[in-house]
């Protein structure tokens, strides 16, 4: 296993388009340590989501996960460890549930980003199994920014005003600007 350097904003690679998965590319060596690569820069980078372009891979591809208190979003719900293959997403409610996200593309910022609170989601697993689900709240959010990388779309694309935009130190908790 190995952390790999997350790519940061700018890098063309994040604007891309990624390709499916296939299911021949599941039971390769290549696809197990990239998902094990891809789960352990995560957890490196205090991450709750890492998509396979964040570090160079264009395939449609995300790993979730936040079991413990993140310290990058102190009081949020756990979020299973999962991989997501060719995720499919469809709003089930309008955007207007909104979140101070962060992203590890653009370190040591967060902006004020609205979403649709609650999603239907189709994916395939590791094992290219089918799943289908209603997701709700919090992790219907991180879903919704990880899988927006397979299709070069950042949170920053996002933001609901550019005046809720900013640095993380300027931030509280609660994601209000400081003064």
């Amino acid at each position: 296993m190995a952390v790999r350097k997350i790519l940061k904003i700018g890098n063309p690679l994040l604007r891309e388009t990624s390709e499916d998965i296939l299911e021949s590319e599941v039971q390769t060596k290549d696809f197990k340590k990239l998902i094990r690569d891809m789960f352990e820069t995560m957890r490196y980078a205090d991450g709750v989501g890492l998509a396979a372009p964040q570090i160079g891979v264009l395939k449609k591809i995300v790993v979730v996960g936040q079991e413990e208190e993140n310290p990058r979003y102190k009081g949020t719900p756990e979020v299973p460890n999962q991989v997501i293959l060719n995720p499919e997403i469809t709003p089930l409610a309008p955007a207007g549930d909104g979140f101070w996200e962060g992203c590890l593309s653009v370190p040591g910022m967060r902006g004020y980003v609205e979403r649709p609170n609650k999603i239907k989601m189709k994916w395939r697993d590791e094992n290219f199994e089918e799943h289908e689900e209603i997701i709700e709240g919090y992790r219907a959010i991180v879903m919704q920014h990880e899988c927006d990388h397979l299709f070069g779309v950042l949170y920053v694309d996002r933001l609901k005003s550019t005046k809720l935009f900013g640095f993380n130190e300027d931030i509280d908790t609660e994601g209000k600007l400081l003064d």
